[in-house]
């Protein structure tokens, strides 16, 4: 006994020493904070590369000979950047999927939870950022870091910042959007789904066939379970959920600016649920099964995108649409309540001569005539004021307008939410009866149980006592009769 005692001891020992601690996950933990900025890095280095191809593909078509290329130029540089965006997205996808995994085993967590929950979160953000950083761009940062005339930001000294089109970047939002949503959908998440596992499926066979040739066992019939062998082994259903969420997305956080979203994600997830069922039945093995409580980790996501969509759509419609500088000129500056005169009021001036050495114009005589002042679109002052070019008193107006809108979209689309969370429970009327009646059958089942327990107990020891009382002289005792038990029903416990 005391040497077990000691050998139990001496393992407990060595668990405690081979625990690990907050100093031995250190490195771990500071390698997974490196990582991640890395490749949030690497992914805005990429959306840069992007920019810099549309400005120099904008400027060299803009000096083609051909009139058909220049009368496109914008369209075309639009398009194939949204296609090389969705190249980029997907095959950084894949690799950000691998880093995620590689970084969660190095923190060694300590259950099989644990881990699927770090590997979801890393993964998440890194496919996140992959997917939305050029569309934030557009949405937010394009067209307002140009500078102004005479005083203009370029690239490299070469290349001027990019602008939006006269109407505002909506549209452009709205390209860029759709190829990125159109393109994940039916390249990864269907002709992927379902070429890769009959890829990996085709090598395995022709492996296998291999080994039979070699194994001179060619004439054999393979059984089902070797057939089921052959197949990709399931990894699980983290990818499908990863899907949806980036999907969810895709349709709520700028579904101001294409609002067809929802419609081409319910077409999607149409066509996705057959080919799921096709996959799983005929591409993948057998899943094993394992229990859950809820969707776990996945309904937090769910709930954060959600409250994010709510501020980035209420940002969307207020800065990168004309919507709030129309109502700010209509009800504030308009003299008689209406929009005539608003593009004039969005425009300032500006005079030629101040252009900056070796920026102005070639041919200043291309309209026919010298040009003096010309307009541009911005809330700035004449060059004939005392403060030439500083941001006027309208523009002050404008953004603290938008602001508010942002504001009070926010708290009043929130305030719905939660007026509708309440009308509507989570669980149905009639399912949530259901459950209560079955707690109360259960609890009137264990009630007649223990009843029946404790008269088979009050049984056997009536029959003891007869018992003794026959072999000794003395009278049997008389067992207490049992106290009669109201009705189960007339119980109801704390939990019900």
């Amino acid at each position: 006994m005391q040497k077990s005692q000691k050998k139990e001891q001496g393992s407990l020992k060595k668990a405690e020493e081979e625990k690990l601690t907050c100093r031995d996950r250190l490195p771990a933990y500071m390698t997974n904070l490196v990582m991640m900025l890395l490749m949030i890095g690497v992914t805005f280095a990429i959306v840069f590369g992007v920019i810099l191809y549309r400005i120099s593909t904008k400027a060299a078509l803009h000096m083609s000979s051909n009139p058909i290329t220049r009368s496109h130029v914008r369209l075309t540089v639009k398009t194939t950047a949204a296609i090389l965006n969705l190249v980029v997205i997907l095959i950084l996808d894949e690799v950000y999927g691998a880093v995620a995994r590689w970084l969660t085993v190095l923190e060694v967590p300590k259950t099989d939870k644990s881990f699927e929950q770090r590997l979801i979160f890393k993964t998440f953000i890194l496919k996140f950022v992959n997917a939305f950083t050029p569309i934030i761009y557009i949405a937010f940062f394009r067209g307002r870091l140009v500078g102004r005339p005479g005083s203009y930001l370029y690239v490299f000294e070469s290349y001027r910042m990019e602008e939006c089109a006269h109407g505002g970047c909506l549209m452009e939002l709205c390209i860029q959007l759709s190829i990125t949503m159109l393109g994940k959908q039916l390249i990864q998440n269907n002709l992927f789904e379902i070429g890769v596992p009959k890829i990996k499926k085709l090598i395995r066979y022709i492996r296998s066939k291999r080994q039979a040739f070699q194994e001179e066992e060619r004439q054999k019939r393979l059984q089902r379970y070797e057939i089921d062998h052959v197949l990709e082994p399931f990894a699980g259903l983290t990818p499908e959920y990863m899907e949806m969420i980036i999907q969810f997305g895709f349709v709520t956080l700028f579904v101001a600016s294409f609002p067809l979203a929802p419609l081409f994600a319910l077409l999607n997830n149409i066509i996705e649920i057959r080919l799921d069922a096709k996959k799983f039945v005929g591409e993948l093995q057998r899943p094993v099964a394992a229990r859950a409580k809820d969707i776990g980790i996945w309904y937090n996501l769910l709930k954060g995108v959600a409250k994010v969509a709510v501020i980035i759509n209420a940002f969307v419609i207020s800065f990168t649409s004309d919507f709030i500088p129309r109502l700010v000129y209509q009800y504030t500056y308009s003299p008689d309540g209406s929009m005539f005169g608003f593009v004039n009021h969005t425009l300032s001036y500006f005079n030629v001569s101040h252009f900056q050495d070796g920026k102005e114009p070639m041919d200043p005589l291309h309209l026919g005539y010298a040009v003096e002042i010309c307009r541009y679109k911005d809330y700035r002052e004449p060059p004939w004021s005392t403060s030439p070019y500083e941001i006027s008193k309208e523009f002050w107006a404008v953004l603290a307008a938008r602001l508010a809108f942002v504001i009070v979209f926010q708290n009043v689309v929130m305030l719905m939410s939660d007026v509708v969370d309440w009308l509507i429970p989570d669980i149905p009327k009639d399912i949530s009866m259901q459950i209560h009646k079955e707690k109360i059958l259960m609890v009137e089942l264990f009630m007649r149980e223990e009843h029946g327990k404790m008269q088979r107990m009050g049984s056997t020891a009536s029959t003891g006592a007869k018992q003794k009382g026959g072999s000794n002289s003395y009278p049997p005792v008389p067992v207490a009769r049992q106290r009669s038990m109201p009705p189960a029903h007339c119980y109801k416990p704390n939990n019900v």
